[in-house]
């Protein structure tokens, strides 16, 4: 079960969901209809599934989903946040504690390109990778391949190199680029500045992926 939250911070070039960038978009849902929506569904789930919340991006939410978490643990149910690290605080941190499953979007390993494509800088999202591995607790990393954007193989092997010796990434998730997005910009009357930039062929696919298996056990293209 995927509960997906209003607003961003990041300005990402490919975004599929523009229209979770405003934080006051979207409709307010109390915390315990989630959880009983979670409980109806929990037969599905089976032994690793769950909730996962995603965005825009959770954490400006950090003190609702904690609750939401916690509730969500009560009834036996496991949760992951999908988040781009971009706030790390004692709020995020106790938030973090009730995550069964970070997943962790690492847009750029170069912070002037991870400027370029997001529009601020990776040092939050490293600073909070750091943390969770810290913590010893599970973390899956996310990297967008963007043709042109994120496919330079200097930077494959500096991002696979440090992350490398992290104890707690379980795996790696190849999410390849798409423009599925596109009509949600044209609506916004946004520019979207990737029109041109093609889908990722499979030499590209196979290509990263095997850069990232260099540095992890598991490397999956989603």
């Amino acid at each position: 079960m995927v509960v997906f939250t209003q607003g961003c911070q990041f300005r990402c070039l490919y975004c599929a969901n523009p229209d979770t960038w405003d934080t006051e978009g979207g409709h307010d849902m109390p915390i315990d209809e989630i959880v009983a929506k979670a409980v109806r569904m929990k037969s599905y789930f089976g032994k690793y599934g769950g909730v996962t919340v995603s965005g825009g991006e959770p954490t400006l939410q950090r003190v609702a989903l904690l609750e939401l978490f916690r509730k969500l643990h009560a009834e036996g149910i496991n949760t992951a946040l999908d988040s781009n690290g971009r706030i790390l605080n004692d709020e995020t941190k106790a938030l973090l504690e009730e995550t069964d499953y970070l997943l962790l979007d690492v847009k750029h390993i170069d912070d002037t390109i991870h400027h370029q494509l997001t529009g601020v800088s990776n040092k939050p999202t490293l600073d909070l990778a750091a943390y969770r591995e810290s913590t010893g607790k599970t973390m899956w990393l996310r990297y967008v391949l963007v043709p042109e954007w994120t496919d330079q193989e200097e930077h494959l092997h500096a991002w696979g190199k440090y992350f490398s010796n992290y104890t707690t990434v379980e795996k790696v998730e190849i999410q390849p680029y798409h423009r599925l997005g596109t009509h949600k910009w044209k609506a916004l009357n946004l520019p979207y500045a990737l029109a041109a930039t093609p889908n990722p062929d499979k030499v590209l696919l196979d290509k990263t992926a095997s850069i990232f298996r260099t540095y992890f056990r598991k490397v999956i293209i989603n």
